[in-house]
């Protein structure tokens, strides 16, 4: 069998895709593009594509279809980034992957200890030769109330890191479940939001979670608040979010995830215009860690990521997406 890995890359990824190629008897066919229409058709005589976080249209997914191309499995957990309408129409199974959750559990913690010890402003102060207190002083985590808003295995995980530090933890999700009871107490999302002092955000992006904090959920919220998202931009309507922040009514935010990013993670773009105002803004204020979405990025995720495409595709049916059967 064949596979194409798109957007593969040779500074972390080609070690694992040579890894496990011959461990499943697969031939990996390397395209280091982003998939496109033109291109599409180096996938030809491929069983399935292994692709990332890019637009994949309806375009590409019928050029797909005519090489012969069954499956296509992003190696990520989310898949806004596929139009899965144009994968049914054409008869293409549609996979995600799983990924050791310590990732981004153990990186949305840093992020927020390094939000409520400002850091940000402390570390660019630094830099100038400015060592002054004044506007660093920070909240100690054992003293706060935590809200973690969705518990799927990600955020089981942050609240299993976080209930060694003290704190007192609220949880919300429409599917409860045991673990999480260990170290949170679930509430409805109106008393998650209003009874806490951080907000961490681990939720899929979909129809119910967009725009989950917009104007009027920033109302029902703590002044002062600190929010961390590194699930998916589209659970923050932006400009809402910036006037909260510019009003003081958000203390103070760390985002690895923003709307309308993809296109512009991950390349260097540092003598261009990016053409992503909000993005801009929010990189500009004193108070906001704006990431470019690297909570997921171990050497153990990457070797997860690569494997997991892999085995849905040979699998067929492993991890397909509802509907995409």
């Amino acid at each position: 069998m064949k596979i194409a890995a798109y957007n593969y890359r040779d500074f972390d990824e080609a070690a694992f895709f040579e890894k496990f190629g011959p461990v499943y008897n697969v031939e990996i066919v390397p395209i280091r593009e982003t998939p496109t229409p033109e291109n599409a058709m180096l996938a030809q005589g491929c069983e399935g594509v292994s692709v990332i976080t890019t637009p994949i249209t309806e375009e590409i997914i019928r050029v797909w279809q005519q090489a012969g191309v069954k499956h296509i499995s992003t190696r990520t957990i989310g898949y806004d980034h596929v139009d899965l309408e144009a994968a049914q129409k054409y008869g293409m199974a549609v996979s995600n992957v799983t990924y050791s959750t310590g990732s981004v559990a153990d990186y949305t913690v840093m992020l927020i200890l390094m939000v409520l010890r400002r850091m940000k402003s402390i570390i660019k102060r630094a830099e100038g030769m400015d060592y002054s207190l004044a506007g660093n002083i920070g909240k100690e985590i054992k003293d706060l109330t935590i809200g973690v808003v969705g518990t799927g295995r990600i955020g089981t995980h942050v609240l299993r890191n976080l209930s060694g530090f003290g704190c007192r933890l609220l949880a919300y999700d429409p599917r409860e479940n045991d673990e999480a009871r260990q170290y949170a107490a679930y509430r409805p999302l109106e008393q998650v939001f209003g009874e806490s002092d951080v907000l961490t955000f681990h939720t899929p992006a979909t129809k119910s979670s967009f725009h989950m904090v917009n104007k009027d959920t920033l109302a029902m919220m703590k002044d002062g608040v600190m929010i961390v998202n590194t699930a998916r931009g589209s659970i923050i309507d932006t400009p809402a979010f910036i006037d909260a922040l510019e009003q003081g009514k958000v203390g103070g935010a760390a985002l690895d995830v923003i709307e309308k990013e993809l296109g512009i993670f991950y390349g260097d773009y540092k003598y261009q215009v990016i053409g992503h105002r909000e993005m801009s803004i929010l990189k500009d204020l004193p108070n906001v860690l704006m990431l470019p979405h690297m909570a997921f990025y171990t050497e153990n995720a990457v070797s997860d990521m690569v494997e997991h495409s892999i085995c849905h595709i040979i699998e067929k049916d492993g991890n397909v997406l509802p509907g995409q059967a």
